[in-house]
């Protein structure tokens, strides 16, 4: 998500109506996927993001390796037929030999999610088009403070990544209070959570981009 992020994986990305009907299963599905990201003014980096189920629900974890720095953050919940209940996030990175973490429980996650079950929701509502024109997520950050997001559909597209040809829906995703940043994210509708691409604006100039270049189901 968009705004104040730590050393993670959203630290290097920064740091979600059209015609036209798409298939509304969005009961959580497992995947790994692997990913390649370009960042202004920082090395090219491996993304991993793997959604697994557990035995008291869901996990999304994600990943990144770069030269001097590492960072990862996990998010842990459970889906109902109209609601989503985060229980456990926990992040970290390592930054030339500097390491801090952070952890969110059941208690903190009472009320809104953490940014993976906040991807996975968003994902979930806009395959479900369960908002008719710009929308709004609530979510908490890494240290449990409450963030929000604007996002509308813009409709489907193909993509052709290193992964294959994908039929993807286009999300802008905005920050409320930062509307010179946005990011651009290409989901797959079979598989709510899954990113195909995203990429990232600044005062209209392109900083970073995310392609898929492996995926995998069980």
């Amino acid at each position: 998500m968009p705004k104040r992020l730590p050393l993670t994986l959203w630290l290097l990305l920064l740091a979600l109506p059209s015609g036209g009907s798409l298939a509304a299963d969005t009961s959580p599905r497992a995947f790994e996927a692997r990913y390649y990201l370009e960042v202004d003014g920082w090395p090219d980096a491996d993304i991993q993001h793997r959604l697994e189920a557990t035995a008291s629900g869901w996990q999304s974890r994600m990943s990144a390796t770069l030269p001097g720095m590492s960072g990862h953050e996990v998010g842990r919940f459970r889906v109902g037929e109209a609601s989503l209940q985060a229980y456990y996030y926990a992040s970290g990175y390592s930054l030339l030999g500097i390491k801090k973490s952070y952890k969110l429980d059941h208690q903190a996650l009472a009320t809104l999610p953490d940014r993976q079950s906040a991807l996975f929701a968003l994902a979930r509502r806009a395959i479900e088009r369960s908002c008719a024109s710009t929308c709004r997520v609530d979510y908490v950050d890494h240290r449990g403070r409450k963030e929000s997001v604007d996002y509308r559909v813009m409709g489907r597209r193909t993509l052709d990544l290193p992964a294959g040809e994908f039929e993807a829906l286009q999300v802008e995703v905005t920050s409320a209070d930062e509307d010179q940043r946005r990011l651009v994210f290409d989901f797959l509708p079979r598989l709510p959570g899954l990113l195909l691409s995203m990429t990232y604006y600044s005062d209209g100039q392109r900083k970073s981009r995310l392609e898929m270049t492996h995926l995998a189901t069980p």
